[in-house]
């Protein structure tokens, strides 16, 4: 399957606690309870988006123009098939492909005469940070406790010509697929995750960031390779902000070498459009090898 005339994503406008993103071809108007500014476009521009998500009385979608079923936009020069769900969600977090970028660099560095590196993605949701891996030569295991995510997440690898790739599909909690690995001996050269503040595995499990986040750190340190070239995490909790996840990734790297960085993730748009703050991340990075 192809995608005809695919179109970018575009942070459009912010304020009064919404945000403004074009998708493709659909603009959408959603809560961002950080853009407490007021927007710069006029009120019928936000008036004219395609469909509206609220919180307030139920998650809900009104719509100016019935959306498809599902369309296409280009995040990054990434392909990804989109839906309105009930949760608001429409299938990518476009704030991640400052990361990717992160990501690729040290990829493409290490790739060169080299076997391809092995990266872990939990949390993989629609498969960004997977398909940007698979872009830059790595060899993934993808891993996400939603069906629906998994398989959401191979039709986009196809549509970016990735399905025959080296990418392992796996659906599994992520606590018990980390427990197998470990007993299987499997090593990881990266790993990236992006924990949900409260979620649910395929059989029931229960992840609270506030209670799991460091054992859940201290299972993917035991998963690692001898020689680990990165490890990325980012969240959308609001009390983990860009400190405590650089601590937390800090501490679980300190004898490992190499650096930490951390920060917010950003939406973005035209230079006139203010910048949106939508989650945080930290990223250790090993040192650069020499020949």
């Amino acid at each position: 399957m192809e995608i005809s005339d695919p179109t970018e994503y575009e942070l459009l406008d912010s304020g009064q606690a919404r945000k403004l993103e074009r998708f493709g071809r659909f603009v959408l108007s959603r809560p961002c309870v950080a853009a407490v500014w007021n927007p710069l476009l006029s009120t019928s521009a936000w008036q004219n988006a395609d469909a509206v998500f609220d919180r307030e009385g139920g998650n809900a979608w009104s719509f100016r123009q019935p959306l498809p079923e599902t369309w296409p936009i280009v995040v990054d020069g990434l392909q990804f098939s989109l839906s309105a769900t009930g949760f608001g969600h429409v299938g990518v977090f476009p704030e991640h492909r400052q990361m990717w970028k992160k990501m690729e660099s040290v990829l493409r560095v290490e790739k060169k005469g080299a076997a391809p590196l092995q990266v872990l993605n939990l949390f993989a949701y629609t498969g960004g940070a997977t398909l940007a891996a698979a872009r830059a030569g790595a060899a993934v295991c993808h891993v996400d406790a939603s069906r629906g995510m998994v398989a959401r997440a191979r039709e986009n690898a196809a549509l970016n010509g990735l399905e025959s790739t080296p990418i392992r599909w796996i659906v599994d909690d992520v606590h018990k697929f980390l427990q197998r690995e470990e007993r299987r001996g499997t090593r990881y050269d990266g790993i990236i995750l992006d924990p949900p503040s409260f979620g649910r595995g395929k059989s029931g499990e229960v992840f609270k960031i506030e209670t799991d986040l460091i054992y859940l750190l201290e299972q993917c340190a035991r998963v690692l390779s001898e020689q680990p070239r990165f490890m990325i995490l980012s969240c959308h909790t609001p009390a983990f902000t860009p400190l405590v996840l650089r601590h937390v990734v800090g501490r679980m790297m300190q004898t490992r070498g190499g650096r930490t960085e951390s920060g917010e993730l950003i939406l973005t748009g035209d230079p006139s459009v203010l910048p949106v703050p939508s989650g945080t991340f930290a990223m250790w990075a090993a040192e650069a090898r020499t020949a």
